[in-house]
């Protein structure tokens, strides 16, 4: 396991990250919200192993993190008039938004997803590692169905074995980003998070 400290976003430590997810590796790196477990996308080894980190069905999909908007695209997400001004409002930061999927317009390691959910990450080492790896498959850094811990050190106690990177960005809260579900005939909250529930009413009213 490479451990890193983060306290800037230096070449080192995105190259670090990168080498071991575009070989296959898991990262454990810090968000603007909670921890997550990061695998490259197109690599299902690394997704499995992130399931069997968390003790985690696997046959539950995984969210994807991309860098900004110019990476839609390449997920074939369908954007709906209402998805765009969440993304306007509210992105880079805590709102994963769940798109429809266009199957002509999606990359083969999307084939058969009808629905992923996206976020664009306020964490600039983050991003770095994704503009280099593009989009990551990223979920929270916990035991299934337990609160993510604050604190890499409590994180590493809970899962099931190590991920292969870690870069410690010191604690972070626990509060996860709010899911508002823009594949529906209305947007639905469908996690409550960060921004609470009458600013995303605001927006979309």
């Amino acid at each position: 396991m490479i451990l890193q400290k983060v306290t800037d976003v230096t070449p080192e430590i995105v190259a670090a990250a990168r080498d071991s997810l575009l070989a296959g590796g898991v990262a454990l790196v810090p968000t603007d919200t909670v921890y997550g477990l990061a695998a490259a996308a197109g690599r299902p080894e690394a997704a499995a192993r992130i399931f069997a980190l968390k003790n985690r069905p696997a046959a539950r999909n995984l969210p994807i993190m991309v860098s900004g908007v110019d990476q839609l695209p390449g997920l074939g997400v369908v954007i709906t008039p209402d998805a765009r001004k969440l993304l306007d409002a509210f992105a880079p930061g805590p709102i994963t938004i769940a798109f429809g999927v266009d199957p002509a317009a999606a990359p083969e390691w999307l084939a058969g997803r009808e629905e992923v959910a996206v976020r664009i990450p306020r964490e600039e080492a983050l991003l770095a590692i994704i503009r280099e790896t593009g989009p990551l498959l990223v979920t929270s850094a916990n035991a299934h169905a337990q609160e993510t811990p604050e604190t890499v050190p409590d994180i590493l106690a809970m899962l099931d074995g190590e991920p292969d990177v870690v870069l410690d960005g010191g604690p972070r809260q626990s509060v996860p980003s709010t899911l508002v579900n823009c594949n529906l005939p209305a947007p639905r909250i469908e996690r409550a998070g960060q921004i609470p529930a009458d600013q995303i009413e605001k927006v979309l009213s």
